[in-house]
């Protein structure tokens, strides 16, 4: 209406962005000169009954759909080129499978009990929507059940088929490495993380166009066309559920596995036993590798696949029905797909490459990437608002911001944890008087390493608000994520390179190929930490567009910071990120407890296992591994998914709001504190292990830096990347219910609040008393104790009880 708002047929009230008041048929009439061609709806009079033609959604989808189709056709492509690749001798192949069945063993057992879960949760859905539809279209249960049951379905499968090509890229790149040397091995390894990349991009933004199309349609035709995609955006709001619900779970789970298998494997075998890392007599070596897969592949994936759907669902909500907004972020997502394509296939180097030489073949595809995505930006910019320039200009300003700031933060987190510069070098040299101090130091770097991406942060919130409000920090997490398919390559490319590594120690291959795997596993920590910082910085501007979508859909205009209310949510937000990292990080301590009791029964009753005439037994460390990541994931994501319900419908919207804008700042400073820190220990022990720092492997400062690895490893690889998850899936939950908390006054819903709350508290007197309380803690007694850790590895007079 002329006062710039948009009033819908239930009653709803959207306030537009003063951006958005201008012309309307300057905009339709730009709008037919670029589309009509294209349009359907040109060859026919009308939509069907029931089902009315809506071109808005068909032009809105069909570049989404159109990429979407070239990315997995590009996937295909690349594991065919894959398994071109040899996979090397018997030896080499029995490592391989034994790690691709841990791993799908894995994945199988959580997917199983994740499925009654996303089907008790769709019936919600579908009930709660039919009862009460939003739109006041009784289809609306099945549009918001269907888009969370979809978003469910692909967020599992990006992981699962990301997860299955690393596996089997791990063996061909130790060939690689074996017969053809580093450049080669780089290419395998690249190829292998790029299926991952290019799967998640493509099921993500396939998925989301079709079901925005799809959930369009079975609308009244007295419907505008804008009605019908402000409805259709809410529903995707189920989509972006479906997806965070998965990654939470797989990345906590995985995380817990990788962390609990590396922590066992490590303070047994280096440590107490003075094993080489990987060494195929340690019993967990086989449980550490799988964990690698299910936590920084499947678990990854799932995590940036959320925020890659997450900031288009927030665009499309912020853009209130404008036909030109909804297209924008679909389709520079998908421009960013083709120039991802661009940017994998310049990535290479040369043998006998230096770390930064090889950081730099990496840098090169995402920067290449980069620079396509903001020509096509300018260019589909330009041709959407051709009306209304201005507009288009300031979007296309916050597309360039979030890229630019993608960037940054990507240098800022390698500065903390590279080996290369002086904060890692400096935990280094802390090793000299201990592990304490080396604990001490990464904590100190952990956190001062925040000030940097924060600063990046703010200022492209602050540039992009002022340049479109919302909207645009929406198009900034848009803009950063753009090149997801080539920067998720880099990430996933990591663990593949450090179970190359792994099956060249344990298939006992000659030192060099060792040292070209090491080389590529170096490159991929930097990488991973990387990647880690990338993630946080989306998932923080992913969480704030969620969240300005959220009040609006909840007509809550403004918000006192100064209301008791308000403040008790930023308090109760504040605290969650830290009970939900504690909770993981105990899970963690649980874990690893029953690895090292494993491990060490094993090398104290399998006589000749240590001098490497018996065969470890890994299936038992896999199965402990699975078994209790299992069990720990329950609370964290019972805390995640119902906490936003309790409070919302308890107290009411303004307090949720408070809770959603404090787990964003308390969740982003532990989440950077936490992945850097831990990166920044595990670079430490590689400035040793790699470049001879400190006399090398086996000093005591390499022992002190081990142990300040072995802190980090649930830093940076499970409680850290799991609070990313955190914050975007509280607020995707918190806009899917928007449309139950709108207009309602505080403790006006309190009894349907109790639900949520009453399931909460039983869940966690469950969990505790069957798997904290209940469960059967184990002891190590060595008898006797001598205080050389390496001597009480070799004793072979361990007696191991049960404690009641």
């Amino acid at each position: 209406n002329k006062q710039g708002m948009t009033t819908t047929t239930n009653g709803r009230i959207f306030a537009t962005p003063p951006a958005l008041q201008q012309s309307k048929q300057e905009e339709q009439d730009s709008f037919i000169i670029m589309t009509d061609v294209l349009n359907p709806c040109t060859f026919a009079s009308g939509g069907i009954e029931g089902f009315p033609c809506n071109s808005g959604t068909i032009e809105a989808a069909s570049f989404g759909l159109a990429t979407g189709i070239v990315g997995l056709l590009f996937t295909m492509y690349l594991m065919q080129k894959l398994k071109q690749a040899p996979r090397g001798n018997d030896v080499m192949n029995k490592i391989s499978d034994q790690i691709k069945s841990g791993a799908t063993s894995f994945l199988r057992t959580e997917y199983t009990y994740l499925s009654g879960f996303v089907v008790v949760a769709t019936a919600t859905l579908v009930i709660l929507y039919t009862i009460d539809p939003p739109s006041g279209d009784k289809g609306d249960g099945m549009r918001y059940g269907g888009c969370f049951l979809v978003g469910s379905i692909l967020s599992a499968a990006a992981g699962w088929y990301g997860m299955k090509v690393a596996t089997d890229a791990n063996v061909r790149t130790t060939q690689a490495a074996d017969q053809q040397g580093l450049a080669v091995a780089l290419r395998v390894a690249f190829t292998g993380g790029a299926v991952m990349g290019f799967t998640v991009v493509a099921l993500g933004l396939f998925g989301l166009s079709l079901l925005l199309y799809a959930v369009s349609l079975g609308y009244s035709n007295e419907l505008s066309e804008t009605q019908i995609l402000i409805n259709a955006a809410d529903s995707l709001a189920g989509f972006g559920f479906g997806a965070s619900s998965i990654a939470l779970f797989a990345r906590v789970a995985g995380g817990i596995y990788t962390k609990a298998a590396d922590v066992g494997a490590d303070l047994v075998g280096k440590v107490e036993m003075d094993i080489p890392e990987d060494d195929p007599r340690n019993p967990a070596v086989i449980a550490d590798n799988v964990g690698d897969n299910v936590g920084d592949v499947a678990g990854m994936g799932a995590d940036l696949f959320e925020s890659f759907v997450g900031s288009i669902i927030a665009s499309i909500s912020l853009a209130n029905g404008d036909v030109a907004l909804v297209m924008l972020p679909i389709w520079v997502a998908g421009a960013g797909i083709l120039a991802s394509v661009f940017g994998y296939c310049i990535v290479g180097t040369k043998d006998g490459a230096t770390q930064k030489q090889l950081l730099l073949a990496l840098h090169k595809g995402t920067l290449v990437a980069s620079i396509l995505v903001v020509g096509f930006s300018g260019i589909l910019c330009a041709a959407l608002f051709q009306g209304r320039t201005n507009d288009g200009y300031r979007i296309f300003g916050c597309i360039v911001i979030g890229l630019i700031a993608g960037v940054l933060i990507g240098q800022a987190t390698e500065y903390f944890t590279s080996y290369e510069y002086y904060p890692v070098q400096s935990i280094t040299d802390a090793g000299i008087t201990g592990p304490a101090t080396v604990v001490i130091q990464g904590l100190g770097i952990g956190m001062i390493s925040c000030v940097f991406p924060v600063l990046i942060l703010v200022a492209t919130i602050l540039a992009c608000d002022a340049l479109f409000d919302g909207y645009g920090i929406a198009m900034a997490a848009v803009g950063m994520l753009s090149t997801l398919g080539v920067t998720l390559a880099t990430d996933a490319y990591g663990p593949i390179a450090d179970n190359a590594g792994g099956i060249a120690e344990m298939a006992e291959l000659e030192e060099r190929v060792r040292d070209t795997t090491d080389a590529l596993d170096a490159l991929g920590n930097t990488t991973a930490a990387t990647g880690k910082g990338f993630a946080i910085g989306s998932a923080v501007l992913t969480a704030l567009s969620l969240l300005a979508a959220f009040k609006e859909k909840a007509n809550i205009p403004n918000v006192d910071v100064g209301d008791p209310i308000v403040m008790s949510g930023l308090l109760l937000g504040s605290m969650l990120p830290f009970l939900f990292a504690a909770l993981t990080m105990l899970s963690v301590q649980k874990a690893a407890g029953a690895i090292i009791i494993e491990v060490r029964r094993q090398f104290a009753e399998i006589p000749g296992l240590r001098e490497g005439n018996a065969e470890a037994d890994s299936d038992k460390c896999v199965a402990i591994s699975t078994k209790s990541s299992i069990q720990e994931m329950v609370l964290p994501g019972l805390y995640a998914i119902l906490s936003p319900l309790t409070v919302g419908f308890l107290v009411g919207p303004n307090c949720l709001t408070g809770m959603l804008a404090g787990s964003i700042a308390s969740g982003m400073m532990l989440a950077i504190m936490m992945a850097n820190a831990g990166g920044a220990w595990d670079n430490s022990k590689k400035f040793i292990e790699n470049e001879g720092a400190h006399g090398g492997k086996g000093t005591e400062v390499h022992k002190a830096c081990v142990v300040g690895d072995t802190v980090g490893d649930p830093f940076k690889d499970t409680s850290g990347p799991s609070l990313n998850i955190l914050i975007k899936l509280m607020s995707i939950i918190s806009l899917t219910v928007a449309p139950q908390l709108e207009g309602k006054e505080n403790w006006e819903g309190w009894a349907i609040g109790l639900a949520p709350l009453i399931i909460m508290v039983i869940g966690t007197i469950i969990v505790y008393k069957l798997f904290w309380k209940g469960g059967q803690n184990l002891s190590v007694e060595f008898s006797p104790a001598p205080t050389d850790m390496m001597e009480a590895g070799k004793s072979k007079e361990i007696e191991i009880r049960p404690v009641t």
